[in-house]
């Protein structure tokens, strides 16, 4: 499938703030509050170079113009175009079987495009798959995944490192917590770019597939991505949980499900038709009131799974209160007295029965 522009409608002066998810500012919101986030970011950026990573990316890689990768920089171009983006960053396709693309970089950051999705892709796909990476620009989304790409790759050094390690466990946990919902803004901004939510569902189905998805049907796997969600039961939320815990991004199940809702909601329907915040009024924008709505918005996304959870384990534990000191005995094992001094004047010691047996 191909097309160009001029079958889309142009985004002229579009904000991000007309793609972005509640959960992924919600999430935002949270990172920046927590203690020590704001010294790491300082720390690691002083350890990034934009000119270290662009050279690192002309040896290692091929930067995408009209003369190498044409077709890719035709689509890309029309991506940029009707998401009008003002300063369109540099393109490289990378070398890699893996289905994936990145934007890394600080002030100016850059895309990266996997080699295996020129295969796996047709032309409406890619415009998706730039159109989210575009997204994340446009969000500035790369500084703060390019920084958790830095802690991934130090992650070993680092967190052996005496009185350090808990903070900066925390601080990647919140991270790649907020890294999952920035996918969600990518992807709303891919289907802006792309204007075609059948193709937006087909690169989350060759996602999941391994590339072919020539067996699959849509139908079925949007069924899917509702089975996923729809099962309320205590395991399940923890297990769900437990599972994308490490996880950059979300399973392509759930985020195709959830990018349907957006289509579902009619919000898409009305940007698409011209009603959307445009960046002449960014500065104009209630922050706080948005930043607060999104953090609420995130919090209730949340909060029914909290109730069950801390639901279950008053039942199990006779109140949550009582948990950790029952667990710390159970590891500590029981507690056993010293000895008291002999009182010279008991004659006889005192029957204390039979001893009581340790586990």
């Amino acid at each position: 499938m191909t097309s160009d522009a001029s079958d889309r409608t142009v985004l002229y002066g579009i904000s991000s703030r007309a793609w972005e998810h509640p959960a992924d500012r919600g999430a935002l919101v949270a990172l920046r509050k927590l203690r020590g986030f704001d010294t790491v970011v300082k720390r690691l950026s002083s350890f990034i170079t934009e000119r270290a990573v662009r050279l690192m990316l002309l040896g290692s890689a091929v930067r995408v113009d009209s003369r190498q990768f044409s077709r890719l920089f035709r689509i890309y171009t029309d991506a940029a175009t009707v998401l009008d983006v003002e300063q369109v960053p540099e393109l490289y396709v990378a070398a890699n079987p893996y289905l994936n693309a990145q934007t890394i970089g600080l002030d100016k950051p850059v895309i990266v495009v996997n080699s295996s999705l020129l295969y796996a892709l047709d032309d409406d796909e890619l415009r998706f798959v730039l159109g989210h990476e575009l997204g994340h620009v446009g969000s500035g989304h790369a500084v703060y995944r390019t920084i958790l790409l830095l802690l991934t790759t130090l992650s070993t050094t680092m967190l052996a490192i005496p009185l350090t390690g808990l903070g900066l466990r925390a601080i990647m946990a919140a991270l790649t917590e907020w890294s999952r919902k920035s996918e969600l803004s990518g992807d709303r901004a891919g289907l802006l770019a792309c204007q075609d939510p059948d193709a937006a569902l087909r690169v989350h189905m060759k996602l999941a597939s391994g590339g072919d998805a020539s067996q699959l049907n849509q139908e079925a796997f949007l069924d899917q991505a509702i089975a996923y969600h729809e099962d309320e039961d205590l395991r399940d939320l923890v297990l769900r949980a437990l599972v994308v815990e490490t996880m950059s991004h979300p399973f392509a199940v759930a985020r195709a499900g959830e990018l349907r809702r957006w289509v579902a909601s009619g919000e898409y329907a009305l940007v698409v038709s011209g009603t959307f915040p445009r960046r002449d009024d960014d500065a104009k924008a209630d922050l706080t009131a948005e930043a607060a709505a999104a953090a609420a918005s995130y919090t209730d996304q949340f909060s029914k799974a909290e109730q069950t959870i801390e639901k279950a384990l008053r039942d199990l534990f006779g109140g949550l209160g009582t948990m950790g000191s029952r667990v710390t005995d159970f590891f500590r094992g029981p507690v056993r007295e010293e000895p008291r001094p002999a009182d010279p004047r008991r004659a006889e010691p005192e029957d204390e029965g039979p001893a009581t047996p340790s586990w």
